[in-house]
C-alpha cells in the first residue's frame, strides 16, 4: 500500500534540534558505539533535554529549578532506572534526525562523531535558519540510501520541496491557461495533492488533478454542494492513491494529509521560496525570488540523484557548497541585484511622504561587482528592504482600521489558522507599532521576502525589541498557560532581559511578557526579579494577559477617534504604575490581582490627560 511524503520523520523543532547537536558535539571525535549511545542521552537528560517519566521528588526537583544544575550521575541514576530494553538504541533515536538532515554523523560504523560544517553552521551564533532548511530541501529526497522509511519499492522518485514547487508552477500555468489570475494552490490543495506527490513523472498529471477539484468545487451552486463535492472527491482520490477500498485506510489518509501539508507549508515557508497570500489560505512561489524560481525549475526536474551509499548521501547534505545554484552566474546575479534595486527604490518613493527620515544605505554600481561582491549586496539589499518595509508597517498600523484588525485578531487568536505561537508575536510586534511614536520595532523572528514572520524568534534573543526616545524594552509572548510557561519563559526571559540591559546602556530597559493567561509560577518568578533582583540587579518586567493587552490597544483606540495623539510617555506611565504596585501588595498573587485596577487608573489618567 503506497503512503505520502511527510517532513515530520525528517525535522523537528529547528531550536530543540540544535540543542540536541549541541550536546552532540560533547562527544565529536568520540566512537558513537553502545556506550556513547547511552551517554548521550544521558547528557540529554542532564541539559534537561530530555525528561524521562517516574522521577522521584528530588529528581523532579532538577527539572523543576532551571538554575539548578544537574550532575552526571543523577541523570546516569534517571536514566537507569529506566530499565530500557535497549539503552542505546534511545541515543540512536535521538540522534538520527540530526543524521537524515546531513547536521552530523554519529553512528557505530563511522570512525567518529562529526559535526559536518552544515551542522557547524547551525550552531554558529549567525545562522539563517531560512538559509539552513533551503540548503538542506534542495537535497532532499525520497528514497535515499541514509533512510528505508520512503523506499523505491513505495513508489517514491521525488524532490519533495522541489516537486512541490514544480506542482505549484504548473497549476498556475493551467489556471492561467484557462483564462483565470493564478492564485496558487489553497492550503487545502497543497495538503491533498502535494504530499500524494511521490513521483516527479506525476507533477503534471498532479496539477490536473488538482484543478479538477477545484473547478469541481467552485462549480457547485451552494455550501452544502461544494462541502459534499469536496468530501466525496477527496474519498475516491485517497483510494486511487492507496489502492483500496478499505474506509479506516482512507480516513485515516485523509485525517493524516492536513497535518503533513501544514507541516510542510511551515518548514517550506523558512526557505522565502514560497509565501502566503489570499487572507492566508493559499501558498504560491514567492514572486520577489521570481528569477530564482525560474532558473531552479528549469534546471531541476526534481528527480532524485543516485548514491552509491549513506555516506555519500550524508556528505552532499552536509556540503554548504552544494548544488552550484543556476542563478549564482555574474549575469543572474546583476538580475537579482537590478529587481532588489527597483523593489527598494519604490519603498524608498513610497515612504518619503510619510518618514522624517528614511534609514540610510549605501549603493552600489552594480556592473562593477564581481560574482561573490554581489552575492553579498543582495544579502544586503534584501536586508535593507526589511528595514524599509518595517517602517511601512508602523505607518499603515497608526490608521484606526489596522488597530482595530490587531484587536479582533488579538481577541480571536485560538481560532487561528496560522501557527499561534507565531501569530502571537506578529500580533504584538502591529500592536506595539501601532500604541505610539517608537523610534523602532524590531521582531526577531524569521521572515520571507514579504516581511511575513515564517517561525518564532530563535531561542537566544527576545522576541522583540523596542527602542523609543526615553527607554528601551524587550517584549516576550507565549501561549502557554500551564506550568511549562514557567519552565520555558521563567529564567530565559529574565536571562534576555539582563542582556539587553547590557547591550543598550544608555537608557532604562523594560520587559512587557504578554501571554493568554498568567501562571502563578511564571508571575512568582518575576515577583523575584523586580522585587530583589536577578543576578545582583533588579528588573522591570511587565506581566499582562493578552485580554490586557487588547485593553491597551482599546484606549489607543479611543484617543485616535478623537483624532488625539498617544506617545511612549503614555506606555512607560502605565509600566511605572505596575511596576509601582510591588511596593504597596505583600506578595505575587496580590501584584496580579491589581494589575487590572492600575490598568483602569492610567486609561482613566490618559483620557484626563487628552
Amino acid at each position: 500500500m503506497k503512503k505520502p511524503w511527510s517532513i515530520s520523520t525528517t525535522v523537528r523543532n529547528p531550536e530543540r534540534l540544535r540543542d540536541f547537536l549541541g550536546i552532540l558535539k560533547q562527544l565529536e571525535g568520540q566512537s558513537f558505539n553502545s556506550e556513547n549511545q547511552i551517554k548521550y542521552q544521558i547528557l540529554l537528560i542532564q541539559n534537561k533535554l530530555y525528561k524521562p517519566t517516574d522521577l522521584t521528588k528530588e529528581q523532579e526537583e532538577y527539572f523543576d529549578d532551571i538554575e539548578k544544575e544537574m550532575p552526571f550521575d543523577v541523570a546516569k541514576e534517571i536514566f537507569d532506572a529506566q530499565n530500557y530494553e535497549d539503552p542505546a538504541m534511545r541515543g540512536r533515536n535521538s540522534v538520527a534526525p540530526m543524521n537524515k538532515m546531513g547536521l552530523c554523523i554519529a553512528k557505530n560504523s563511522a570512525e567518529g562523531v562529526k559535526i559536518t560544517p552544515l551542522g557547524e553552521y547551525f550552531l554558529s551564533e549567525d545562522y539563517d535558519l531560512g538559509k539552513l532548511f533551503f540548503i538542506h530541501f534542495l537535497k532532499w529526497q525520497l528514497p535515499n540510501p541514509a533512510s528505508r522509511t520512503f523506499s523505491e519499492n513505495d513508489g517514491f522518485n521525488i524532490k519533495p520541496f522541489i516537486g512541490s514547487l514544480h506542482l505549484i508552477n504548473e497549476v498556475n500555468k493551467l489556471w492561467d491557461k484557462a483564462g483565470n489570475e493564478p492564485v496558487g494552490i489553497s492550503k487545502d490543495e497543497f495538503s491533498l495533492f502535494a504530499p500524494t506527490l511521490i513521483d516527479y513523472k506525476n507533477i503534471k498529471q498532479q496539477a490536473k488533478k488538482l484543478i479538477e477539484y477545484r473547478t469541481g468545487i467552485r462549480s457547485q451552486k451552494d455550501d452544502k454542494s461544494k462541502k459534499k463535492f469536496r468530501v466525496a472527491f477527496r474519498k475516491k482520490f485517497a483510494r486511487s492513491f492507496l489502492e483500496t477500498s478499505k474506509s479506516s485506510e482512507i480516513e485515516k489518509l485523509l485525517k493524516n494529509l492536513k497535518d503533513y501539508g501544514d507541516n510542510a507549508i511551515r518548514y517550506f515557508r523558512l526557505t522565502r521560496f514560497l509565501h502566503i497570500r489570499g487572507g492566508g489560505f493559499y501558498v504560491d512561489l514567492e514572486p520577489r525570488r521570481a528569477i530564482e524560481l525560474e532558473k531552479l525549475l528549469a534546471t531541476d526536474n526534481a528527480g532524485p540523484l543516485e548514491f552509491e551509499n549513506a555516506d555519500q548521501y550524508t556528505e552532499h547534505l552536509a556540503d554548504l557548497k552544494q548544488p552550484v545554484l543556476p542563478w549564482e552566474t555574474k549575469e543572474e546575479l546583476e538580475k537579482i541585484a537590478v529587481s532588489l534595486n527597483n523593489d527598494v527604490q519604490n519603498y524608498i518613493k513610497d515612504l518619503k511622504s510619510k518618514a522624517e527620515k528614511i534609514p540610510a544605505f549605501a549603493f552600489q554600481n552594480i556592473e562593477k561587482l564581481d560574482t561573490e561582491k554581489l552575492k553579498h549586496y543582495i544579502e544586503e539589499l534584501r536586508e535593507y528592504r526589511r528595514k524599509l518595509q518595517e517602517l511601512k508597517t508602523h505607518f499603515e498600523s497608526q490608521s484606526i482600521s489596522k488597530i482595530q484588525e490587531y484587536i479582533d485578531a488579538l481577541k480571536n487568536i485560538h481560532q487561528s489558522n496560522n501557527k499561534k505561537s507565531i501569530e502571537l508575536e506578529k500580533l504584538s510586534t502591529l500592536a506595539l507599532n501601532a500604541l505610539n511614536d517608537a523610534l523602532e520595532i524590531k521582531p526577531n523572528y524569521p521572515v520571507g521576502d514579504d516581511n511575513e514572520p515564517t517561525f518564532t524568534a530563535p531561542a537566544n534573543k527576545p522576541d522583540i525589541e523596542c527602542f523609543y526616545q526615553k527607554f528601551n524594552s524587550v517584549c516576550e509572548v507565549t501561549m502557554l498557560t500551564d506550568r511549562s510557561q514557567w519552565y520555558n519563559e521563567g529564567q530565559p526571559v529574565m536571562r534576555h532581559v539582563r542582556e539587553f540591559e547590557e547591550t543598550h546602556a544608555g537608557k532604562s530597559a523594560y520587559c512587557l511578557f504578554i501571554a493568554p493567561r498568567l501562571h502563578q509560577d511564571t508571575i512568582e518568578t518575576f515577583w523575584m526579579a523586580v522585587k530583589y533582583g536577578y543576578k545582583g540587579a533588579t528588573q522591570r518586567i511587565v506581566p499582562l494577559s493578552i485580554s490586557q493587552f487588547i485593553r491597551l490597544l482599546e484606549s489607543l483606540l479611543e484617543i485616535k477617534k478623537q483624532d488625539k495623539r498617544f506617545t511612549h510617555d503614555g506606555l512607560l506611565n502605565l509600566y511605572e504604575q505596575i511596576l509601582n504596585l510591588t511596593n504597596h501588595v505583600a506578595h505575587s498573587e496580590e501584584w496580579i490581582e491589581q494589575i487590572p485596577h492600575a490598568i483602569s487608573s492610567w486609561e482613566k489618567s490618559i483620557f484626563v490627560r487628552q
